[in-house]
């Protein structure tokens, strides 16, 4: 995925005829530590966990990312992951790097012990490596607050001082911020409302499907259902559900919380059941990939037929996909645009830990709804100025920005001029 990724990079690179010295800079991550990490578990065995975390570039700020728990994880995924939060954090014109982490473990198979053994251990394995100066951690797929109040207390433990500003994302009792829960949906909430008229969307009138129904789907589509836009299919990692009459996403949560699946829940029609390939494909007007990356590929992207896709997971179109959608017409908003709204929160929780002065909900919502708009409406702009799609926009757009830092420390143009 990093290979593919960097294509976005040097297409940007190229259309803003930017130094060589700075694709050379950001084409692979500033560093990567591995660590295997050895938990004792319940049973008195003791198991084995490889473990990552990437820094990927810091000219803009300490790097900034969060750290996922899956079965699946990767090497790969986590450069890439941290590539993206890179320009993430440039698009959202946040003073940060990218950077991003990973355990490859399933939370599901774990205890509670063994949980809060595996979260400990990731922070003993990386202390010298983050902190509040140099890399914060925050939470992503499968780690939520408790796991970050973990680990936020073994970095303070180590480093022998109380350090919330070293982890964002904790629970509001310790040093968290208000608003932060659901910053990442409400953050491309506000983004697909400000482009509502130039995407000629009529909440009233339109249909969403919602692939992953954790944290970011759920949110996402409780605030576009209590607009006015119908839900029409809903999906977790269990299957999904399809009611063209629509579903009420509170209803189809509290049926989760009872049987461990959306499968199953009633809507306000005819119910279906459907598989999570197949709400791809489901004929709607907005679609929101809001789970695992590479969801919509080459093998799939010609049956896709909502015109807008909202990426709320990272990566959820993969390069050939995207391509060949945005030559038919479909409009993608981008991931490091429209899920940027946590990392935006984020840094505001970082803000209020450094000073100790905290703000209320409603400062917190303004701030992020201001900064959403702002950096679409900039990005929209680039995307008709320029007659790209909005993924190359959002590129160029926070491209620009870390030019400028790579570019205020001299560049090879620089040193042949002195």
């Amino acid at each position: 995925m990093l290979a593919k990724s960097r294509e976005n990079l040097r297409l940007a690179c190229d259309r803003l005829s930017i130094h060589p010295d700075v694709f050379e800079e950001l084409k692979w991550p500033r560093e990567t530590l591995s660590a295997t990490l050895l938990i004792r578990m319940d049973d008195g065995s003791r198991r084995a966990f490889k473990s990552w975390r990437c820094r990927y570039n810091d000219r803009r700020g300490p790097t900034k990312g969060g750290v996922r728990f899956h079965s699946n994880v990767s090497l790969d995924e986590i450069e890439t992951l941290a590539f993206w939060m890179t320009f993430k954090c440039a698009v959202a014109n946040l003073p940060f790097g990218g950077a991003k982490g990973g355990v490859c473990v399933d939370t599901k198979k774990l205890s509670a012990s063994e949980l809060e053994r595996v979260s400990r251990a990731y922070i003993e394995a990386f202390a010298p490596f983050v902190g509040p100066d140099r890399d914060i951690l925050a939470p992503d797929m499968y780690t939520n607050g408790i796991v970050i109040a973990w680990m936020s207390d073994e970095y303070s433990s180590i480093s022998g001082q109380a350090s919330p500003s070293a982890l964002t994302g904790k629970p509001l009792a310790f040093g968290g911020t208000h608003g932060r829960l659901d910053a990442t949906a409400r953050g491309g909430y506000y983004a697909l409302r400000h482009l509502e008229a130039s995407l000629s969307l009529d909440p009233d009138n339109a249909t969403v499907a919602i692939q992953g129904f954790g944290n970011v789907g759920y949110h996402c589509a409780k605030l576009l259902h209590a607009d006015g836009y119908r839900i029409i299919a809903i999906s977790d990692s269990g299957g999904g559900v399809y009611d063209s009459s629509g579903l009420d996403p509170l209803a189809v949560m509290q049926h989760k919380h009872e049987t461990g699946s959306v499968r199953g829940a009633k809507g306000h029609g005819k119910t279906k059941a459907i598989s999570n390939a197949e709400l791809l494909t489901i004929e709607c007007d907005v679609l929101v990939p809001a789970a695992l990356e590479q969801q919509i590929t080459l093998e799939n992207c010609e049956e896709i037929s909502a015109k807008i896709i909202l990426e709320m997971a990272n990566g959820p179109v993969s390069h050939e996909a995207d391509s060949k959608l945005s030559a038919k017409g479909h409009v993608i908003v981008p991931d490091i645009l429209a899920n940027s709204g946590g990392v935006t929160v984020s840094h505001l929780e970082w803000v209020q830990n450094r000073s100790g002065f905290y703000w209320d909900q409603s400062h917190v919502r303004d701030h992020l709804k201001k900064t959403m708009e702002t950096e679409t409406q900039a990005i929209w702009a680039l995307h008709n100025e320029m007659a790209i799609p909005m993924r190359d926009a959002a590129y160029i757009h926070g491209l620009r920005r870390i030019a400028e830092s790579v570019e205020a420390r001299g560049t090879s143009a620089y040193f042949e001029d002195v």
